[in-house]
């Protein structure tokens, strides 16, 4: 009797079933599956889980498997242009906030549209910013000067900062795609500088950790604090902060450059929430929604916050630690044998906490 491939829906795996069978029960993970002759039915079951490493060859394999989703609204998320000059009328709360989907290329990513959406309700919702202090780059903008570009990004950076005044709060988000590359400089006490990826990163390069360093972080008088949250692969000293934070030993570790290589603030505070470590992997899952990719990092974090306002960053830490391996636990992040077998612990992402100064974790609050 003739026979067809199919997939399970929760665990990925593939397997074979006879053409006029509608009931299988899965040898992976035991679930008992139905089917019909409609190619799209099983899709759209309940439990159909998605997940893509923010990684070239991890995203090019996922992108063969999973579904295409239908974009949110278009409207801007943009008030109106802004300009580099300075403005005493200025909001003390400012943002930038950049989700690179890479539509153009092969590159493709699903779920930073939607982490830039969560992370600008989070901003106006929780922490009080106005619409007019935010600048949103996305490839869903019809203003070229709000596409995230290397130019454009590293024009709204300049905007962040300039004239940064006492009592200015400053955010810096991105969400897309992250690499390494290796430090010729001395500076990087792994031998890599870290990178994030602009749409046009092929043609213009990369933004590399160095460069971010001069952008918005040693501008910063005292007074100013900077959050960057950059939810990227290899994301974990993007901003080549002096000190970065052991959860396991509740210390700071000294991350200061070998070849002595200024990288402090001008006063201020910088404070980086990463994805992950230097050497691992970022992902993308649809495990929260059931339907829409999410930053796993981006979507636990305004989930905490919003569940838990005023934490301490020690315990939003533990928070996002606990509430990503529960998801793990669940088969909701790793959830191909493919995936396993090649990334390994690499998936097994670890928020990274790094700052220009140190401070007591369990007794200062998160506050943008």
């Amino acid at each position: 009797m003739d026979t067809k491939k199919i997939q399970c829906y929760h665990c990925r795996q593939r397997l074979s079933i006879k053409t006029n069978e509608t009931k299988v029960k899965c040898p992976g993970c035991k679930l008992l599956l139905e089917y019909s002759s409609s190619p799209s039915s099983y899709q759209q079951q309940k439990g159909f889980m998605q997940i893509c490493p923010r990684g070239n060859f991890g995203c090019n394999i996922m992108k063969k498997i999973r579904n295409d989703e239908i974009s949110p609204n278009k409207r801007s998320l943009n008030t109106k242009p802004f300009s580099l000059s300075s403005s005493s009328s200025r909001p003390s709360r400012r943002a930038v906030l950049c989700g690179v989907s890479y539509n153009k290329g092969k590159f493709r990513l699903k779920g930073t549209i939607n982490d830039v959406r969560n992370m600008r309700d989070l901003l106006i919702n929780s922490f009080k910013f106005q619409e007019e202090g935010i600048i949103v780059l996305t490839e869903e903008e019809k203003d070229e000067m709000y596409s995230p570009t290397k130019k454009n990004i590293q024009k709204a950076l300049e905007w962040l900062v300039n004239d940064c005044r006492k009592g200015d709060s400053l955010v810096f988000y991105f969400s897309g795609h992250g690499l390494r590359q290796p430090d010729f400089n001395n500076d990087e006490t792994d031998g890599f500088d870290e990178t994030i990826c602009p749409v046009d990163f092929l043609k213009e390069g990369m933004i590399i950790d160095n460069d971010i360093n001069s952008i918005i972080v040693k501008p910063l008088k005292e007074g100013v604090t900077l959050h960057a949250i950059v939810d990227a692969c290899h994301s974990g000293t993007i901003l080549d902060l002096e000190y970065v934070y052991n959860k396991y030993q509740m210390t700071w570790e000294d991350n200061r450059p070998p070849s002595g290589a200024r990288k402090a603030t001008d006063g201020g505070l910088a404070i980086c929430l990463s994805a992950c470590q230097d050497n691992q992997l970022a992902s993308d899952t649809s495990a929260f929604t059931g339907n829409t990719m999410n930053g796993v990092m981006t979507y636990v974090l305004a989930e905490i916050v919003n569940k838990h306002p005023g934490l301490s960053y020690g315990d939003l830490l533990d928070l996002i630690y606990e509430r990503i391996e529960e998801v793990k636990k669940n088969d909701c992040l790793i959830n191909t044998n493919f995936l396993r077998r090649f990334f390994k612990d690499k998936l097994s992402q670890k928020a990274t906490l790094s700052s220009s100064g140190r401070f007591e974790v369990y007794k200062k609050h998160f506050i943008l």
